[in-house]
């Protein structure tokens, strides 16, 4: 046997040998790299600017949520969660690309956004059209959710303005007898949500408005419009806007020396409203979904240590603002992996059809029994509804504020 033919088995063996324990790095490894890689949810939100503070709760509500999952073991097998963000500038169109960001770049497999209206709707079309799940934990117009999509890729955990603006009317009626409200509304796409809302509420119960006005985001002086429905007789204000706007709307009132009840959406809870509107900010009522003052469950309790624990500027209830923000994202985040986990998948519409098999979740804002549906994207009902003021620039239940 020559030296040639002695080699050639053992190139062969050899050359089996390198196949065999490539072949074994590969299974070996493969399997955990997949099983570790995160799992990345997305936000888009406001994190600078006049809403940046409400962006923030967001974010803490999210976060807290994800370090409870991650550190129970994730979910599929061991995934864990991981964050991203995008500043969206409370701009649709700066909303819509860093959606796009978060869907293309980050291949993030929900998206969480929508603190105003105006971006949630922008952002909407694509996230249906791309087939990724967008979970909205505070924007309230209606068409976001009920948007015609079939399949709908849209879901929320927060108020729906329809269902709020009855709320409006119903405890107007009853703190301060109203009987001919004035409508004070953003001029756009929220403000309109609420205009159709409020009409409808008020037609339901036989009642007619002094007037609707409107004003735009950057104004600073609403006394023009102020004043013609004061003239009109208006008893009541039923006032939509975000933070700024909603602060010269009381600074407005005060420059005219007119004391009328204020019952607002939740806008005035976004951010540095007090600040903004002085002493009469104390005035105004406005609708939330949730407190962490008072008597808290065990969610409430272990969701208060955690972020006292990971954020040195909340020493207690008082520095959990606003409050809205922190516990619907929370909640949200948790039926998020839920869905993904009765999924088996981070693939799209499955993640989609994993939500309508969420049968009961013991959350934070309450016990949710089914809370997805096909036909009801909708997590919260106006059961889940409370009333708070600004009182010492916190904010507290108005049964809490007196």
């Amino acid at each position: 046997m020559t030296c040639a033919s002695l080699a050639k088995p053992r190139a062969t063996r050899r050359r089996h040998l390198l196949a065999s324990v490539a072949a074994w790095t590969a299974t070996a490894f493969a399997g955990p790299a997949l099983a570790a890689d995160p799992i990345k949810i997305g936000l888009v939100t406001a994190l600078s600017g006049q809403s940046a503070l409400a962006g923030e709760a967001l974010t803490r509500g999210l976060q807290v949520a994800i370090d409870e999952i991650n550190a129970a073991g994730g979910v599929l097998g061991g995934r864990k969660f991981e964050l991203v963000r995008r500043d969206d500038e409370a701009n649709p169109s700066k909303g819509v690309v860093a959606a796009r960001e978060l869907i293309f770049r980050e291949k993030a497999v929900v998206v969480f956004g929508g603190l105003d209206t105006p971006v949630a709707m922008a952002i909407v079309p694509l996230m249906n059209q791309e087939k990724v799940p967008f979970m909205d934990p505070w924007a309230a117009g209606t068409a976001i959710t009920r948007n015609g999509a079939n399949p709908n890729f849209v879901f929320r955990v927060s108020a729906v303005d329809e269902v709020v603006d009855s709320g409006m009317l119903a405890y107007a009626q009853k703190t301060f007898k109203t009987a001919k409200p004035g409508l004070i509304l953003v001029n756009n796409p929220w403000g309109e949500s609420n205009e159709k809302g409020l009409k409808a509420a008020m037609s339901a119960k036989g009642v007619t408005a002094a007037g609707v006005e409107k004003f735009e985001a950057n104004d600073l002086d609403m006394v023009p419009q102020l004043t013609k429905l004061k003239a009109a007789g208006a008893d009541t204000l039923f006032l939509v806007g975000n933070v700024g706007p909603s602060a010269q709307v009381v600074k407005s009132l005060e420059r005219m020396g007119w004391k009328v009840p204020i019952v607002s959406h939740w806008g005035p809870a976004g951010g540095r409203f007090t600040e903004l509107a002085g002493a009469n900010g104390k005035d105004v009522h406005f609708v939330q979904t949730y407190s962490f003052f008072g008597k808290q469950g065990p969610v409430g309790e272990r969701v208060i240590k955690a972020l006292i624990a990971k954020y040195p500027t909340v020493k207690g209830p008082a520095d959990i603002t606003p409050a809205v923000g922190v516990a619907n994202a929370y909640d949200a985040m948790k039926l998020t992996a839920l869905a993904i986990q009765a999924a088996g998948s981070t693939d799209g519409d499955a993640v989609r059809q994993g939500y309508y098999k969420i049968e009961r979740h013991e959350g934070l804002i309450k016990t949710y029994l089914r809370p997805f549906t096909p036909t009801q994207h909708d997590a919260l009902s106006a059961d889940d509804y409370v009333w708070a003021q600004f009182i010492d620039n916190r904010i507290l239940p108005v049964g809490l504020a007196n």
